[in-house]
């Protein structure tokens, strides 16, 4: 062989040795060997066979030996298959078969595996699901893959359905691999573990270990570390416990830190593992895991000691309430070293104290469980009932409140005793002839899930019963007759054959017992299972199959879970969450969404990602303005004084809001538009200095703690100057802000932030405050903001075909999904989502039906809702679904939800992976024409309009919303299209506010007068040549609409006056009768017409709306609710060239009537409100836009809220808001500052003017002049707080003037 040959065949055989070694390391991750053909007929048990060769050993798969498979003798669910493995295996799937040749196989059936072939587990996919699928025919194969492998010795498979035409028949195949593990038993005893070197620092540290256990409580693991810091495992109550002790004396209280798992002490394996990552410890029991903070004192501790079965600390002092582990443990490891395996090899680094075998100890435990209606356990009563008494006892462990535990016949009595559950007590009664002879009771809280013994005693005339051996509780009574069993004791329930000897009128027992005892002699129930002992029916015997559906809970958002024995239920109340699992929140995300809803300024919940992790939050929503703003408040937004320290050369000022860190930043990224005013008022104090010197005060802002910020309200960030800098207006030109230029006089920096980025204002740091004379004052105000870009995010499909796709949907266990539609299309699909079996689907079936449809592997499932009215009416009309464990739910609009319950023992992991289709389908049909606006998915946004912008077929944004919301415009308000969303403008109404809802009313006094002037002569003549005759014809009514709201004790009262310039008038009065009078005089040559209404009594303080109506000479009058009264006048139907409206006293009379005109004089007290002359709001103009409107006020005019019907007290104080005598006031010593903006520069040049003329009252009318900018904002001034911030603490009340304000856009004709 030449060198090339050699050198080949080198390479050959060393990547033969490459490929060899590869699939052996294969061979030892893969764990598919067959575990059950190799067995031998011994290892194979069963309930009953049907001969010699149909018996169990048979029953391998493939294999025709015998008569193909095993049958039992009867075909029912109480027969079962047992396979014995030898050793504890590594199982991971199963295979049945029919019998070879017959008709004889299973449709599904149950699995069980345990470690002793007694106390038996049931197998469940998805913690749920206990039956697997069986076979079709005798000879396929059908394999199922455990979805998590089972460590087990002993298998058994148990029957539920085979096919009708044949009977139970199977052959079987289990695949697997090894498993090694080492044991110990614990019991009194320990395991302790130290360091030899010394404690070793690391990152990571892993404790893992597997235990079985049937007591409730004790130490499982013990670390101790330095300082006397030291963190246990511990067993309470089925549960285990983190806890976290500082000391070493038994004064020092441990911190509990997580608890996970429950019912731990059911004898069965559990994997727990402790996972350190320097400050966080991760938990897991099972398949569950806690993420838990260590405390700061834990980051650099390190573990000298580990104990594992009892707590041995350093120190000898430890609580002694703490009782040891009884059980055994598998599989310790520390940091991949197996102490267990140390020990056995006497390690010196392990002590072992006490009693420790190397296997595991486990005592035989029978339990049964009652799962069902028909279960009951039939036992014989006491041999020789006659001989002084008797006892019977046993445990139950359940979820329920009620049941029937144990009954029996009083053979000489003729009577029988009930011992049962009523509201989780344990009660007994002795009944008679249709009543009860004697009924004890004792215990409390007993359907918690624990073990309870129970023990009846019947002994020298008394009757006893006891509840865990009397700790928890005990009752007894002597009754007047003998109390002996019967010679049959019923547990949990009755034979429904059997009404003489076994009567149950409580709930059915749904638990388990175990531990029978009969005059102290335990009972075998392995004997009752074989029939060879008492009677039974559906119970699974050998096993506890109790589920604890609270653990973990299913119930979100803080929801506290209960259960019975088949379900749960979730209390989701104070937790601003509903729905089966309290997955979905009950407030809308944003202010936005309030206002559409029709809801007016106040305080509200908002919870801006629904059913998101981020809590709700309360939050003022101001709709007074354009904008919907969201106020969010923190501990001082006064304007308040620096008080410097002696020493200190700053002083620093934290502000706390009363939203959290997460809520505030969602609140920010979801809104347009945020802006906080910050000032900064000074007297020889310096504030940022020059752009390029440094600052001597900043700000911090932004997420978190805040960054640096050296600009000031109204500039741009980074650039080191406040407005006056960027507008070149400062008071010095030398310096970019006006307290820079170091003045004695008072000045002041003020403006708003608006960058969202640098938002909120976290602390403020101001250094210029100490120099003589130096004196300052700040303010930053609340955080506001408006828009909701999640609540307007649209997309428009104009195409069946058309879509937007999205990453796969992730709702395994709960999925909500929220938007709104708008189309003229009568059908279409919303969305889609697909797995490979599983898929979820929202559509538009007919013009009237929307159907949420899903399958999460129980088959398809539908929920619908039908609608009374068209859906295709292009109206915005709101879906809402939302599926979880519990139940599938669709809410449309405001109609009753429709829900669907999900099955008890079902799949509930919805599994998805294709993308996800909005608007249309995978298929391209039956997609969806129309608008779908604010798509949230399980909290999260999509952004419909980013994607449409690249999408063909789709079109970000959707026009057309007064469509849907204009209705909620009222009193003539008129609905405004925005791009997002709408306003109602209110021009032409008497009322204001965001929906033209709230009444304008004001309180007159004797002299208040309001006079409202039409359109001037002059204004008329000018650019007309027509004679004089004509030139009102502008101002010739042939009819008009009167309404108004009054209330008053005064009669008689004038309370409108219309002149005309032709001696013409219209009149509306109360008469000296207290009946409401319209007087018309519509001609100058003729008596003024009365129209007197036969409403009686109005002047009676209390509120009346009365309505005029008038076209040509017809005139109606409608006071309040009262039938309308019609008239006719005399006249010719026109009311010629209308001069002035007034309200309350008439000053210019001279054309009265002399009635009229004693009377007008007269003025009127009282309320009026909303008073409205064909599209003219004189009260309106004169109470919120005076400089703007031709209306003159004399007289005290007190704005109040006296027109709502709500109103108790109409002219409280507390309610007005005086027009003419505002007052502020600015304390000694502090600050002059203007505390309001205006809104108007005519106000400012009126005011001037009024300086001017007024030269000796200059302090009254600069006093004067706060006044009326006071009313104009209608906000309270506020003087200049005296105490720094960090002195007080957050209150929810806000002052709602702050953020009040009437909306500036109204008009006067």
């Amino acid at each position: 062989m030449d060198l090339w040959t050699e050198g080949v065949a080198g390479i050959v055989a060393q990547l033969v040795l490459l490929l060899c070694s590869s699939c052996g390391t294969t061979g030892q991750e893969v764990c598919d060997s067959a575990l059950v053909s190799n067995l031998p007929p011994s290892s194979f048990t069963s309930s009953s066979q049907l001969s010699s060769s149909h018996a169990p050993g048979f029953a391998k798969l493939n294999r025709r030996e015998g008569a193909g498979g095993w049958s039992p003798l009867t075909s029912d669910r109480y027969q079962w298959l047992e396979v014995d493995l030898g050793v504890r295996t590594k199982i991971a799937a199963v295979a049945t078969q029919g019998r070879y040749g017959s008709s004889d196989w299973l449709t599904s059936y149950l699995l069980m595996f345990s470690d002793t072939g007694h106390n038996w587990k049931q197998y469940r996919q998805e913690d749920s699901i206990g039956a697997f699928p069986g076979n079709t025919n005798a000879d396929s194969v059908v394999q199922y893959k455990l979805q998590q492998p089972v460590i087990a010795r002993f298998l058994r498979l148990i029957p539920l359905d085979w096919n009708p035409n044949g009977r139970i028949g199977l052959r079987l195949e289990t695949y697997g691999c090894p498993y090694t593990s080492h044991v110990v038993s614990l019991s009194s005893s320990s395991l302790l573990y130290r360091w030899s070197t010394g404690p070793r620092r690391t990152s990571r540290e892993v404790v893992s270990l597997k235990f079985k256990t049937l007591r409730n409580s004790g130490t499982l693991l013990h670390a101790d570390g330095q300082e006397g810091l030291s963190l246990s495992l511990e067993l309470e109550r089925g549960k285990l416990l983190l806890l976290l002790r500082q000391g070493r004396t038994s004064s020092s209280e441990p911190r509990r830190r997580a608890s996970l798992g429950s019912l731990l002490d059911d004898q069965h394996w559990h994997h727990v593992v402790l996972e350190r990552r320097r400050v966080h410890l991760n938990l897991t029991v099972d398949k569950h895991t806690e993420r838990i903070q260590l405390p700061a004192e834990f980051n650099h501790w390190d573990i000298e000691q580990l104990s594992v079965g009892a707590d041995q600390s350093l120190d000898s002092e430890k609580p002694e309430t703490i009782s040891n582990f009884h059980g055994c443990v598998e599989n310790l490891l520390f940091n991949d070293l197996n102490l267990i395996q140390l020990a056995a090899h006497s390690d010196h680094q392990v002590t072992v104290a006490g009693n420790v075998t190397f296997s595991c100890a486990e005592p035989v435990s029978v339990a049964v469980t009652f799962p069902g209606p028909q279960s009951f356990l039939q036992l014989p009563g006491p041999t020789a009932p006659d001989l002084g008494g008797f006892s019977v006892g046993f445990q139950f462990r359940t979820w329920n409140r009620a049941g029937l535990l144990l009954t029996f016949n009083l053979p000489q009595q003729r009577g029988v005793v009930w011992l049962y559950l009523s509201e989780a007590r344990l009660r007994l009664q002795v009944h008679k002839e249709g009543r009860a002879l004697l009924e004890l009771s004792a215990g409390s809280a007993l359907n918690d899930g624990q073990w309870h013994s129970v023990d009846l005693t019947s002994r020298r005339g008394r009757l006893i019963i006891a509840i865990d051996e009397e700790e928890g509780g005990v009752a007894h009574g002597s009754p007047s007759f003998p109390v002996t069993a019967g010679h049959q004791l019923f547990f949990g329930g009755c034979p429904p054959e059997d009404r003489q000897e076994c009567r149950n009128p409580f709930d059915i027992f749904q638990g388990c017992m175990r531990l029978f005892s009969v005059d102290n002699e335990a009972v075998d129930l392995i004997m009752v299972q074989q029939r060879l002992l008492g009677n039974y029916s559906q119970l699974q015997i050998d096993m506890c199959g109790i589920i604890d559906r609270c653990s973990p809970s299913r119930c979100e958002h803080g929801g506290r879970c209960s259960q019975t024995w088949t379900v749960f239920h979730c209390n989701c109340s104070d937790s601003g969450y509903g729905g089966a699992t309290c997955h979905s929140s009950v407030y809308e995300p944003s202010c936005e969404a309030y206002k559409h809803n029709g809801n007016t300024s106040g305080h509200f919940y908002i919870d801006v990602d629904g059913s998101g992790p981020i809590k709700p939050q309360l939050v003022y929503c101001n709709m007074t303005e354009e904008n919907t703003w969201m106020v969010i408040q923190h501990n001082n937004t006064d304007l308040t004084r620096v008080r410097t320290s002696p020493g200190s050369e700053q002083h620093v000022v934290h502000f706390d809001y009363s939203s959290q860190e997460e809520q505030l930043w969602a609140v920010i990224s979801q809104s347009d538009h945020c802006e906080q005013e910050l000032s900064y008022h000074c007297r020889k104090s310096r504030l940022l200095n020059t752009p390029e010197g440094s600052p001597f005060s900043w700000w911090l802002g932004g997420p978190g703690p805040g960054l640096l910020q050296t600009y000031w309200g109204g500039a741009q960030p980074g650039s080191q100057q406040c407005a006056c800098g960027l507008q070149g207006d400062c008071v010095d030109p030398q310096h970019y802000c006006n307290c820079d230029a170091d003045r004695m006089e008072w000045t002041e920096d003020s403006g708003l932030l608006t960058h969202k980025e640098n938002l909120p204002v976290r602390a403020l740091v101001l250094g210029d405050i100490q120099r003589p004379g130096s004196e300052a004052a700040y303010r930053v105000g609340p955080l506001r903001c408006h828009g909701d870009k999640n609540f307007w995010n649209v997309a428009f499909f104009d195409k069946e075909t058309s879509y937007l796709h999205f990453p796969t949907f992730h709702g395994e266990l709960s999925a909500d999904i929220s938007f709104l539609f708008k189309t003229t299309a009568s059908s279409g699909v919303f969305l889609e989502n697909l797995g490979i079996k599983d898929f979820i689907r929202i559509e538009l079936s007919s013009s009237t039906q929307v159907i949420f449809s899903f399958d999460v592997g129980n088959g398809p499932l539908e929920v619908r809702v039908e609608s009374s009215v068209p859906l295709n009416d292009n109206r915005w009309h709101r879906v809402r679904a939302e599926r979880n464990v519990k139940e599938a739910l669709l809410r449309l609009d405001e109609l009753p939800a429709a829900t669907q319950e999900a099955p008890t023992d079902g799949h509930f992991h919805l599994q998805l992976n294709s993308q996800l289709f909005i608007g249309g389908t995978a298929s391209r049909q039956k997609g969806f024409r129309g608008c779908i606006r604010s798509l949230q998915l399980n909290g999260v946004t999509l952004d419909l309009e980013e994607r449409a912008k690249i999408t063909p077929g789709v079109r970000p944004g959707c026009p057309g919303h007064c469509s849907s919301y204009g209705s909620l415009c009222q009193n003539q308000g008129r609905c405004v299209e925005r791009a997002s969303g709408f306003q109602c403008d209110c021009s032409s109404s008497a009322h204001t506010g965001v929906f033209c809802h709230t009444e304008v009313s004001a309180s007159f006094k004797s002299g208040t007068s309001v006079s409202y002037t039409f359109k001037e002569p002059y204004e008329l003549m000018r650019n007309s040549s027509s004679l004089p005759s004509s030139i009102y014809s502008d101002t010739t009514l042939r009819g008009e609409n009167v309404s108004l709201s009054f209330r008053t004790n005064q009669s008689p009262a004038l309370l409108l006056y219309v002149s005309s310039y032709y001696r013409e008038y219209l009149a509306l009065l109360i008469n000296q009768h207290d009946n409401l009078e319209v007087r018309y005089k519509l001609d100058s040559s003729r008596e003024a017409e009365v129209l007197r209404s036969r409403v009686k009594n109005v002047a009676n303080g209390q509120l009346h709306t009365v309505t005029i109506r008038r076209l040509t000479d017809s005139v109606s009058v409608q006071i309040d609710q009262n039938a309308r009264e019609d008239f006719n006048l005399t006249s010719d139907g026109e009311f010629n060239a209308i001069k002035s409206l007034v309200l309350g006293r008439v000053h210019d009379s001279d054309d009265l009537d002399p009635d009229l005109s004693r009377l007008a004089s007269l003025g009127f007290t009282g309320c009026l409100s909303v008073v409205l002359f064909n599209s003219i709001s004189p009260l309106k103009a004169a109470l919120l836009h005076p400089d703007t409107s031709p209306v003159v006020v004399t007289g005290p005019l007190l704005q109040s809220s006296c027109g709502s019907s709500a109103s108790a007290n109409p002219y409280a104080a507390e309610n007005t808001h005086h027009l003419s005598d505002q007052s502020g006031s600015v304390g000694s010593g502090q600050p002059q500052v203007n505390a309001i903006r205006t809104d108007s520069a005519l106000i400012g040049g009126v005011i001037a003017v009024l300086i001017f003329v007024i030269v000796a009252g200059l302090a009254i009318t600069a006093r004067f002049l706060y006044r009326r900018k006071e009313t104009y904002r209608n906000q309270d001034v506020k003087g200049v707080k005296q105490e720094d911030s960090q002195d007080f603490t957050f209150t929810n009340q806000m002052d709602s003037h702050n953020v009040s304000r009437e909306n500036p856009k109204e008009y006067f004709i």
